[in-house]
């Protein structure tokens, strides 16, 4: 008998281009202008670092033979003004000579159309690979992050939605239906607005419950009564959980409302906007996830992909930590390929009350509009 075939680990593609890097906010109040007041000004919140230590932990830690890696490439109008407005993208265009403070936390700075184009671009190259049949599973290692831009609005350090460029363009290269799972510790409002009145599009967004914040840039809730609108009323999904929330509350969530959400819309492509931003040691969240619950989150995302999905499709948005971000992001795209976790993890020790997260889940279940007395998803309940 001929020995068998040596069995092949599965691979996750992974797209980054350098100029991603090459975007820089002055150093100010952490994610405001400079301060008179302060001795030491500090690096923006949202910098280079943070993608460059993930791709180091990526290229360094156990599973690197586990990451393949593609160059990505810049946007082009054409792709941009699939979602953006063609009156928006001139003013990121003209702006750009000189930078400019869009909201009090939100600066393009000179230049930074360059890490921009190539931040969205490289999600357009990571969904390409998908829709052509290179690969089921691709990640977009990017950076400034999309989720809050709307079609013609900047806000929280965004200004091109990738996530939602690759929604529109997947539904254009013939996907019936695409669904987005946004768990970033934000609320994914620039997405949501986006898709707020369509049924071909399912927006899930599971998010600390922050509320919005500003009337111009992010009025959005994040509340579980923006359900959608005409005929998108039922597929706008926010599963918002209280401040302290970890792994248990946050993979509960996932396992009892997600997962079914998914398979009963049966997309055929999913997008994940995966941010690391609710982790423990994060300054710009105050959830208590680990490396151990981002691995368990995107296991179960990839387990329901597979059985559901033509493909998915992760792009990279917050994770502010620029240290420990770097690992949490290595625990996701391990969950993600469905391999054990190998790294212990170098921070998280915070305990999380079990029955308190069993209560803030059965809590959102209960005054849930779209939702059953099990968690399952009526988008007809609306």
């Amino acid at each position: 008998m001929s020995p068998e075939a040596p069995v092949t680990d599965p691979m996750l593609d992974v797209f980054f281009h350098p100029d991603v890097l090459s975007m820089r906010v002055p150093d100010g109040l952490f994610e405001k202008p400079a301060s008179p007041l302060l001795a030491h000004q500090m690096p923006f919140a949202e910098g280079p670092e943070r993608i460059a230590n993930i791709r180091a932990v990526l290229e360094r830690a156990p599973s690197a033979h586990r990451f393949r890696w593609h160059e990505g490439r810049h946007a082009t109008d054409a792709e941009i003004t699939r979602f953006h407005t063609a009156a928006y993208l001139r003013t990121l265009e003209e702006v750009d000579a000189t930078g400019r403070w869009f909201t009090d936390t939100t600066c393009l700075p000179a230049g930074g159309m360059r890490a921009v184009r190539a931040g969205a671009g490289t999600v357009m190259a990571a969904l390409e690979a998908i829709l052509s049949g290179q690969t089921r599973l691709a990640y977009a290692l990017v950076r400034p992050p999309g989720h809050h831009a709307a079609r013609d609005v900047a806000d929280g350090y965004c200004f091109l939605n990738g996530v939602a460029m690759a929604a529109e363009h997947a539904r254009d290269a013939g996907c019936a239906r695409v669904a987005v799972v946004d768990w970033d510790v934000h609320h994914g409002n620039g997405t949501q607005a986006g898709f707020y009145a369509r049924d071909d599009v399912l927006t899930i967004s599971v998010h600390m419950n922050h509320g919005p914040w500003s009337p111009d840039s992010h009025p959005q809730t994040g509340e579980v009564d923006e359900t959608g609108t005409g005929a998108g009323l039922g597929y706008n999904l926010n599963l918002p959980l209280p401040f302290g929330s970890g792994d248990a509350a946050t993979v509960a969530l996932i396992r009892q409302i997600v997962l079914p959400a998914l398979r009963r819309f049966a997309p055929n492509l999913i997008i994940v906007a995966n941010g690391q931003d609710a982790s423990q040691f994060d300054p710009n969240g105050r959830q208590l996830l680990s490396m151990a619950g981002f691995h368990a989150m995107a296991a179960l995302l990839a387990e329901v992909a597979d059985a559901t999905a033509h493909g998915l499709l992760i792009a990279q948005e917050g994770g502010y930590n620029p240290a420990y971000t770097g690992f949490c992001a290595y625990a996701t795209a391990l969950g993600f390929l469905r391999a054990p976790l190998d790294l212990p993890d170098p921070l998280a020790y915070y305990p999380e009350d079990a029955a308190a997260a069993a209560q803030a889940v059965a809590a959102l279940i209960a005054r849930h509009p779209l939702l059953d007395e099990g968690g399952q998803w009526r988008p007809e309940g609306a």
